[in-house]
């Protein structure tokens, strides 16, 4: 299923296997694809990156994510590391002539690890990232996420002198601009010719999946998907994405209206707007809530995952959003 015209790696030559876990449906097909190529299951690694941090911010992201990537990798048995920008998404945007906060990530063996914050050009952002394929300006993914990647394995000299394949979501079917990914190249943390000999290869393995691909991955090993599928999103990325439609607006309106209006405080504060051309409030209002179960809403405002990952023979069924509107990057 992998686009077959690239050239894509021997598994059995890693040491290990990184899968950039967001709880979403493409890096849950990532880890499951990986799982049927028969890799040691101990050699396999799953990373959340925290959005909101792990310093009391909870404005950005789906308050059940963390719990689901956890129980994810527990049906598994898969080990599982999460990972963050100290302060996340609301420490960021609030930057007023400060540097760039701290890197911080769980080691295997419990400690916490932490890289940056000290040095580097004061900087201003008073602002929310903005809607673009520019990471200079779509700040969040760069920043908590991508950035985030790359100083947890350089921060960590288990990976010196060692080969580790990093595996994320991302797909082509998304936007023209993720169409243009290589699907298996060295990762940005790579340093395989340097001191270190530190081998960091990134694969995208449903790079060239359809999205029927990868729902049917799941459906092949009966997981439950995040709640905000079921509630009508087709893409689970933070509860109040830049990215949003007017319908997922007035979703997210609807199963959290304090935090919607926390997010909307803040483009008051700064005088400038998520959207280019309107107010998160105007873009709720031409919305209308998806059709989900109470049972389902709810599930999205809790802070744990309390159901069964892996569900019986016979139950699992596509979600409400398994082909909604994704409005995922450009």
């Amino acid at each position: 299923m992998i686009n077959e015209t690239t050239t894509t790696p021997d598994l059995s030559s890693y040491d290990y296997f990184i899968v950039a876990l967001s709880g979403g449906k493409d890096s849950v097909a990532c880890a499951l694809w990986l799982i049927e190529q028969g890799v040691d299951l101990s050699k396999i690694e799953l990373w959340h990156h925290d959005i909101d941090g792990r310093e009391g911010s909870d404005l950005m992201d789906w308050t059940v994510t963390r719990d689901y990537c956890k129980k994810f990798a527990a049906a598994f048995g898969l080990k599982i590391y999460f990972s963050w920008l100290q302060g996340g998404f609301e420490r960021e945007m609030n930057r007023n002539n400060s540097l760039k906060a701290p890197t911080s990530w769980e080691n295997p063996d419990g400690t916490v690890g932490t890289s940056g914050g000290v040095r580097g050009k004061a900087n201003t952002r008073q602002v929310f990232p903005q809607v673009s394929a520019d990471l200079s300006v779509r700040w969040c993914s760069a920043y908590l996420k991508i950035d985030v990647m790359s100083a947890a394995i350089c921060g960590q000299e288990r990976f010196n002198g060692k080969r580790t394949l990093i595996l994320t979501g991302e797909r082509a079917e998304e936007s023209s601009a993720r169409a243009k990914y290589a699907t298996f190249e060295p990762h940005r943390a790579d340093a395989r010719n340097g001191r270190k000999a530190r081998h960091i290869d990134q694969l995208r393995p449903v790079h060239g999946w359809s999205t029927r691909q990868v729902w049917d991955i799941i459906a092949r090993h009966n997981v439950n998907p995040h709640p905000c599928y079921r509630a009508g999103f087709g893409r689970c990325s933070c509860m109040f994405c830049i990215f949003a439609s007017a319908c997922q607006a007035a979703t997210s309106r609807l199963i959290d209206p304090v935090r919607h209006a926390r997010v909307a405080a803040y483009e008051a504060k700064f005088g400038k707007t998520i959207k280019r051309n309107k107010s998160l409030d105007q873009l709720a209002d031409e919305g209308t809530p998806y059709a989900a179960s109470q049972a389902d809403i709810e599930a999205c405002r809790k802070s744990t995952f309390d159901e069964a990952i892996i569900l019986p023979d016979g139950q699992w069924k596509l979600p409400l959003g398994a082909f909604a509107e994704s409005c995922g990057p450009v």
